[in-house]
């Protein structure tokens, strides 16, 4: 499986440790070479490899392979315990620190921008004898510049470039939902962008006929209701939704999907991993397109073996 990604930084291989989230990145010819790891996702979503951080933060690749390794202990270490601090005062919770990528052949971490500002917050501010130089400085040039336009520039991305076909139903979902969520909740949509990028690659891309968000929103919705996830949590909101224009289902926009509170993002990331995709609901979706003949069974397949799950069985053939 290759996901496109517009431009790619030198392979740089990370510690392997967690490989549910894989994802594989090819090289399309635009890649640019610079002195730190820094990508762009199809999506438009910009990271920085193991690499790339640690040159953020002017310190060794390993301090940051070791954050990662030690995200999940039950007694976190001070150093991560801090950054786990700065990430919630700036209201993020992170199950996971990154995205494993799959580069050239290479496995690496790509770290996406909230965990990338919170240790470069760590090392410029808050590592007392290990405050770095270079951590101050770049967090004050990217407090100024922003840190998506200044992978953007680094990289020579330019997001209003001509999107391919088959991903332009995608990209103009995202450009119709972006910041319509309120402030405090998560969408559905945005959570599972990982899984629609890695279906596109496998040639199920978003249309008008799969839209898998509705999938996963189905379930969860039943699953939040079911275990009176709201007593716990905290009540479920409404979001203005539109499809774009060229969708059927524009016609009854704005629609009006749940969005969840931010309190519930963990459970929904551990439902998700767990309970959609391992325990077969993914595998039921993907058959169901088949069997609508939305998609041709290569192509399930194709996206079945990408999480690690058995082909779909072939149709007997009649004698």
């Amino acid at each position: 499986m290759t996901i496109s990604v517009t431009h790619l930084p030198a392979s740089m291989a990370g510690p392997q440790r967690d490989s549910q989230r894989e994802l594989a990145l090819g090289d399309d010819g635009e890649a640019r070479m610079d002195s730190l790891g820094m990508g762009v996702l199809s999506d438009g979503t910009p990271f920085l490899t193991q690499r790339g951080l640690a040159v953020l933060c002017g310190v060794e690749n390993a301090h940051i392979g070791t954050i990662s390794a030690q995200w999940q202990d039950d007694i976190p270490k001070p150093r991560v315990s801090t950054i786990r601090d700065i990430l919630a005062n700036h209201g993020h919770v992170l199950e996971e620190p990154h995205i494993q990528l799959q580069i050239r052949g290479h496995k690496a971490y790509g770290y996406r921008e909230e965990f990338c500002l919170a240790v470069l917050e760590y090392y410029a501010f808050e590592a007392g004898q290990f405050v770095q130089n270079e951590a101050l400085q770049n967090f004050r040039l990217l407090a100024g510049q922003g840190f998506k336009a200044f992978v953007y520039q680094a990289v020579g991305f330019d997001p209003q470039r001509d999107v391919d076909d088959k991903w332009r139903p995608f990209h103009d979902r995202v450009s119709l939902v972006y910041q319509s969520v309120p402030e405090g909740f998560f969408s559905i949509f945005r959570e599972i962008s990982d899984m629609v990028v890695t279906l596109g690659e496998c040639g199920v891309n978003m249309s008008s006929k799969i839209i898998p968000d509705l999938s996963v929103g189905r379930a969860w919705s039943d699953y939040w209701k079911k275990n009176n996830l709201a007593a716990k949590l905290g009540e479920r909101a409404e979001y203005t939704h539109y499809y774009p224009e060229y969708f059927p289902q524009a016609a009854a926009n704005p629609q009006m999907p749940w969005c969840y509170p931010d309190a519930a993002l963990a459970e929904f990331r551990r439902w998700f991993r767990h309970e959609y995709i391992r325990g077969g609901r993914f595998r039921n979706y993907v058959a169901g397109q088949v069997h609508r003949r939305q998609i041709a069974a290569e192509e399930a397949n194709s996206a079945l073996e990408a999480y690690d799950m058995p082909a779909l069985p072939t149709p007997s053939k009649s004698a």
